[in-house]
């Protein structure tokens, strides 16, 4: 039981939050400040998405419910939305706008690059399918945890894969997600023909 949700859940979540692929994100945003400082805004931001996530955890049915979205539909549309956040993986966009010169504050670190949209689709998806809300949160946590020692070690993981070598870790995630996204989104394509046949 452990070992699959491990496979399942844990594993998927951890990719799809994709630190790797954001770490010269962290480091750019992050730069004009001391080491110890850069480790508080990292904890504080990973704490805030880890509220968040948890938050459509506990409540991602009543807003399903509030909203008229079944759960197939939220299937479908999560595995369309990992699909493309999957193509951003393996096909990233440079952006060459100059970093904000104030501290990040939950935009744009928490959200939407944490706890982005990809991730708390995948949350309510999971949520669905476990039916246990307790052991999402364990997952999340599961998943959080080495993200943020990642993150927290971003200067030597940069340092010792280089340019290349993240590039290539974070394609092979996004091979990983895309196959995760269909799986979801196939899921979803048979329960809502189970429902309406």
């Amino acid at each position: 039981m452990l070992q699959s949700t491990f496979k399942s859940v844990i594993i998927p979540l951890f990719l799809v939050i994709n630190v790797i692929g954001n770490i010269p994100l962290f480091l750019s945003l992050l730069s004009p400040y001391e080491i110890k400082h850069q480790r508080m805004i990292i904890l504080r931001e990973f704490i805030i998405a880890l509220a968040v996530l948890i938050l459509f955890t506990f409540f991602g049915d009543d807003i399903l419910l509030a909203l008229g979205i079944s759960r197939p539909i939220i299937a479908i549309a999560g595995g369309v939305l990992l699909f493309i956040v999957a193509l951003m993986m393996i096909f990233p966009k440079h952006d060459n706008e100059k970093a904000p010169r104030h501290e990040p504050i939950i935009i744009p670190l928490a959200i939407p690059t944490i706890a982005g949209p990809g991730a708390i689709t995948s949350v309510m998806v999971f949520s669905q399918k476990i039916q246990n809300d307790w052991i999402m949160c364990l997952c999340i946590l599961a998943a959080w945890i080495p993200s943020v020692i990642i993150i927290f070690c971003a200067r030597y993981i940069k340092y010792a894969l280089g340019e290349r070598g993240m590039i290539a870790c974070e394609r092979f995630g996004g091979m990983l997600v895309i196959l995760i996204a269909i799986n979801m989104l196939s899921t979803g394509v048979i329960d809502l023909v189970k429902i309406n046949f």
